[in-house]
């Protein structure tokens, strides 16, 4: 039972990485230990808390209402693609605890994985097939990552002082910019993110989203296949 019980709640987690809020998608994880100061406030605590209360009813109520069929299913795992290719390439720049993100996906934009994220839960509101279903994970959505995404920065400016500021005056904080900056187009200075890599990839451990989401499409397909079973 407890085996089961650890799984479940593994399963809930790579969902929510998928399609909620990503819990790897800080430029920095706090650190307690070795008198390093912990720039996780309780502002960071409660969205992150409670993201995941809330998960379970909203996926449940969610899978209630939803009405997919083959057609949408599709349109919507080519979008969740675009946002696991842009979670991937976020996360092969993102060296937590050490340095602060601005190469690759993080010149365009200063929250790649939150975009990444909001790529996936519309393919999964498209999936969905159904508008109170869309509604509610939109909210859902919207409401906890507009929390996270400033207790991040704040802890961000915190962090990094001066080299944030100058950060977030060249590059949007969620809509990428189209144009280029000549500033990101030189080689990575000393302290600064570089160049993608696979090992930050799994290091960060961004394979869950991949395996999340084709959990949530698995399940979508049960769904389907009980609505045409059954009739609802």
């Amino acid at each position: 039972m407890n085996g089961a019980k650890f799984s479940l709640v593994r399963f809930q987690r790579m969902c929510d990485t998928a399609v909620l809020l990503p819990p790897y998608s800080t430029h920095l994880r706090a650190s307690s230990s070795g008198g390093k100061v912990n720039f996780v406030g309780k502002t960071g605590n409660f969205w992150a808390r409670f993201r995941v209360r809330a998960g379970y009813p909203v996926a449940a109520i969610y899978l209630i209402l939803a009405s997919p069929t083959l057609r949408w299913m599709a349109i919507g795992a080519v979008i969740a693609a675009f946002g696991l290719m842009t979670r991937a390439a976020a996360a092969g720049h993102l060296r937590k605890d050490q340095q602060l993100a601005t190469t690759g996906p993080y010149s365009r934009t200063r929250n790649p994985l939150y975009l990444g994220s909001a790529l996936l839960a519309a393919g999964f509101i498209v999936a969905g097939h159904s508008l109170w279903a869309g509604v509610l994970v939109a909210v859902y959505f919207a409401l906890f990552y507009f929390g996270a995404i400033r207790g991040e920065e704040t802890r961000l400016r915190e962090r990094f002082g001066v080299e944030f500021e100058a950060y977030a005056a060249r590059v949007p904080p969620f809509f990428p910019s189209l144009a280029a900056d000549e500033k990101e187009a030189a080689p990575a200075k000393e302290g600064t993110s570089g160049p993608f890599s696979w090992a930050q990839y799994r290091r960060n451990r961004e394979y869950q989203a991949l395996i999340g989401t084709l959990a949530g499409l698995g399940v979508l397909w049960l769904r389907m296949w009980f609505r045409a079973r059954f009739g609802y």
